[in-house]
């Protein structure tokens, strides 16, 4: 079966016939927990409707992934006013820095008329800003250590698709790249955004308002689109090619883990592939 998962702190989520978290918590010990499963998975194989529903269990669960991590590898309890607060500071800083600014700045530059080429340089502004953002945080203590149980998930998912037995030292020799991943996903996500947003001016050119809200509305669109053509790229690997802006961009979002760091990602995939038998429709993005 196709598997994913996502870095938490000081530890790894991994989806298979369950969704499940392993965590090194302060005294060394791996913890590993079930967090649930998706029940109606017919939805995922619906084209188009697909991606919506995983992006949505994606972020549930790795919302809740990362509280209950923080929890287990500090020995905090952490509150639900704390999540909420922090989830709403990341939605209101996430669309003034990737939608309202990239606007901005591109009717700074005197682009006004032309919706193709005002998407085309909001884009690309909106990328690098990205870019910047993901840059600046891989400089961060923590962060770096979430990277690199980011590497170890793709290393793990790697082996599991490979066949090899589920060991540190086979583990060790995959790459920290992997076509599947989410940051795959966001790359391909701010390319389609500039060809769709660009359509909407085709007949008058739009206001800073409407093409703001035009970019918020649609974001469930282009993800759709997005996740289509991810599974595309998987499914076809001479379509590989690409998607390599989101592999080279893997370069900064991953890093090489150590052994106990892959320790966690063998636990948490050996964890997850427990079970029911899974159906082998329903793929994850890593």
């Amino acid at each position: 079966m196709k598997v994913g998962g996502q870095a938490i702190i000081e530890g790894v989520l991994m989806m298979g016939k369950k969704i499940v978290i392993a965590v090194r918590n302060e005294k060394g010990e791996i913890v590993k927990e079930e967090l649930g499963k998706i029940k109606n998975k017919k939805v995922l194989k619906i084209p188009f409707v697909r991606g919506l529903f995983s992006l949505f269990y994606s972020m549930y669960f790795g919302l809740k992934g990362l509280d209950r991590s923080a929890e287990i590898a500090t020995g905090e309890e952490m509150k639900k006013s704390e999540t909420f607060f922090s989830i709403f500071i990341a939605i209101v800083v996430g669309i003034g820095l990737f939608v309202i600014l990239p606007v901005f700045l591109t009717g700074l530059l005197g682009v006004k008329d032309d919706e193709f080429l005002f998407s085309l340089v909001d884009g690309f502004i909106r990328l690098g800003l990205f870019l910047l953002y993901v840059w600046i945080i891989s400089f961060m203590k923590d962060v770096k250590r979430v990277f690199q149980y980011h590497g170890s998930e793709h290393k793990t998912i790697h082996a599991y698709e490979n066949g090899e037995e589920l060991t540190v030292e086979n583990v060790k020799k995959y790459s920290t790249i992997h076509p599947r991943c989410g940051t795959n996903f966001v790359m391909i996500f701010l390319i389609v955004a500039i060809i769709l947003f660009s359509i909407f001016g085709i007949y008058r050119p739009l206001s800073w308002v409407e093409r703001i809200v035009i970019r918020i509305v649609l974001i469930p669109v282009v993800a759709s689109v997005s996740y289509e053509l991810l599974k595309l790229f998987d499914k076809f690997p001479f379509l590989r090619f690409l998607s390599f802006p989101g592999l080279l961009l893997q370069k900064l979002t991953t890093a090489e883990p150590d052994e106990k760091q892959i320790e966690v990602a063998i636990e948490s995939l050996k964890f997850a592939l427990e079970g029911e038998e899974p159906d082998e429709d329903v793929e994850y993005v890593g």
